[in-house]
């Protein structure tokens, strides 16, 4: 089977992290949050194995979210699209009778992390997919986390505060704030970093029937 260079996760991990500095001049809760998550990235965790070709069925939408970036990202996505389907894109919560094609349109592909290829028990970093179409109900977790949008627009709501970041913007959810995102036409990729004293306790849903979406 074949693989990916070691090489090419360093760049795109070191590639994600220098986007991330974009962000330290904001002087704000967001450059403090990407000041911490750099510092917990260092040094870098061992590579854990290979990366194996990764089949995850929300992984079909790659290829209209590389279609919807924008310059500030271009970079940014065209060192992703060479590995992408190598990424441990996975979708981890429990099935809901409700929304019984979610996992179809959602998924998650953490680099470093509790179980991640990097193994670390400090800080998680990955990526975020999220279909056409799709709402990404709302949930909550101990960790703090942050997105940089890489492609695609969506509307982000956290409690009852909603927006519409382009790609190259920063979101930010403290911990345990409950948060859900919802795409239209065309999908989202996002990284996303965990920080905080708990960052092994994964995402849970709080509404047991969010309302419709993309199947």
């Amino acid at each position: 089977m074949a693989s990916i260079p070691f090489s090419a996760w360093l760049s795109l991990i070191g590639l994600m992290e220098a986007h991330f500095r974009r962000g330290l001049a904001g002087r704000d809760a967001v450059s403090e949050e990407i000041a911490r998550v750099l510092a917990l990235l260092e040094p870098l965790p061992p590579l854990s194995g290979p990366f194996p070709r990764n089949r995850q069925p929300a992984t079909r939408h790659l290829e209209a979210a590389f279609q919807a970036g924008s310059a500030a990202t271009a970079d940014l996505l065209a060192t992703i699209r060479p590995v992408a389907s190598h990424l441990p894109w996975r979708y981890s919560y429990t099935k809901r009778k409700d929304a019984p094609g979610i996992g179809r349109n959602i998924a998650f592909a953490e680099l470093v992390g509790p179980k991640a290829p990097f193994q670390s028990d400090r800080v998680c970093l990955g990526l975020t997919l999220i279909g056409p179409g799709t709402l990404y109900p709302a949930h909550a977790h101990p960790a703090v986390e942050l997105y940089y949008v890489v492609a695609g627009m969506a509307e982000w709501t956290a409690g009852e505060n909603a927006q519409r970041p382009a790609p190259g913007a920063f979101v930010l959810h403290p911990s345990q704030v409950v948060h859900s995102m919802r795409t239209d036409a065309e999908p989202l990729l996002a990284v996303y970093s965990w920080s905080g004293d708990d960052v092994k306790t994964l995402s849970a849903y709080t509404s047991p029937n969010p309302s419709p979406f993309h199947e």
